[in-house]
């Protein structure tokens, strides 16, 4: 077990009951061994990036303190989508697709990763105003390493299309 770290989550989801599935996958996280919920941002409904044809997203960000690993904090994350019927192609050929649930490490503290099946920070966070924009709800100065604060990031993109629901 090593020191507790302050990761960054991001949550969607586009098929069946999406805000549902979403909301409860952030009780989830909080059970997760070593690791508490620390803040979750709104719900965003998100127009569908990268394969468009597809319903719209319910999106949001946690911020979590954990004990764990980054490769057990992923482990326990695929475990979660894997518990709210989320299949993954072995070949990724559903990388865009419609998913019940999608659970992404962000941030891992100020760590920088690029080990086989984890990337850290997420390689395309700061192109993703559907994921910066709720991680900025909740952490604006949280800094994407080799990219800057996160309220900077989400500045230079078009965030047009995302809306908070209630």
């Amino acid at each position: 077990m090593s020191r507790p770290v302050v990761a960054g989550i991001g949550l969607g989801g586009n098929l069946g009951d999406a805000r549902a599935t979403v909301l409860a996958a952030l009780s989830a996280l909080d059970s997760l061994p070593d690791t508490r919920l620390l803040r979750a941002s709104r719900l965003y409904r998100t127009p569908a990036w990268g394969v468009t044809a597809q319903p719209d997203f319910i999106n949001a960000a946690a911020l979590v303190e954990t004990g764990l690993d980054a490769q057990a904090l992923l482990a326990g994350l695929l475990a979660i989508e894997r518990d709210f019927g989320r299949v993954r192609a072995t070949d990724g050929s559903d990388r865009w697709g419609p998913r019940t649930l999608d659970l992404d490490l962000l941030l891992y503290g100020d760590a920088v990763i690029d080990a086989p099946g984890l990337r850290v920070p997420h390689p395309h966070l700061h192109q993703r105003a559907f994921a910066l924009l709720p991680l900025a709800e909740i952490a604006p100065d949280a800094d994407i390493p080799g990219v800057g604060p996160v309220h900077e990031a989400l500045a230079a993109l078009d965030a047009g299309g995302i809306e908070a629901i209630p």
